[in-house]
C-alpha cells in the first residue's frame, strides 16, 4: 500500500538519519521532510517501531499515512517541477 511519510525533526543529524533510513525502506523523497513509497503491513510496522528513536525534542514528530487508491486518486499536487504523487507508471489508480 502507498505511504507517505512526512516528519519535523529537529536536530540536524537525526533528520539526516531518518531519510537514510526511510531510503532503506525503499521510500522516495518528494519533500525535504516527505517520503513516499510502498510499505506492506510488516514493514510499516518495523518502520513504525523504529522511528521514535529519532524523537528527541517536544516539537518532533514523524506520520506514516497510509494512502488507499482512492485517496490517492484524490490527491491534488500544486509544483511547478511536475511532481506527482505516484510516480511508477505501472501503477494505474482508478
Amino acid at each position: 500500500m502507498l505511504h507517505l511519510v512526512v516528519y519535523d525533526i529537529t536536530d540536524d543529524a537525526n533528520r539526516t538519519k531518518l531519510a537514510k533510513l526511510l531510503e532503506k525502506f525503499g521510500l522516495t523523497r518528494v519533500q525535504y521532510s516527505a517520503f513516499r513509497g510502498n510499505l506492506n503491513p510488516n514493514d510499516r510496522s518495523a518502520l513504525a517501531r523504529q522511528v521514535g528513536r529519532f524523537i528527541k525534542d517536544p516539537n518532533d514528530c514523524i506520520f506514516i499515512i497510509p494512502l488507499c487508491q482512492r485517496c490517492s486518486s484524490l490527491a491534488i499536487v500544486v509544483s511547478n517541477k511536475g511532481v506527482e504523487l505516484v510516480k511508477d507508471k505501472s501503477v494505474e489508480i482508478v
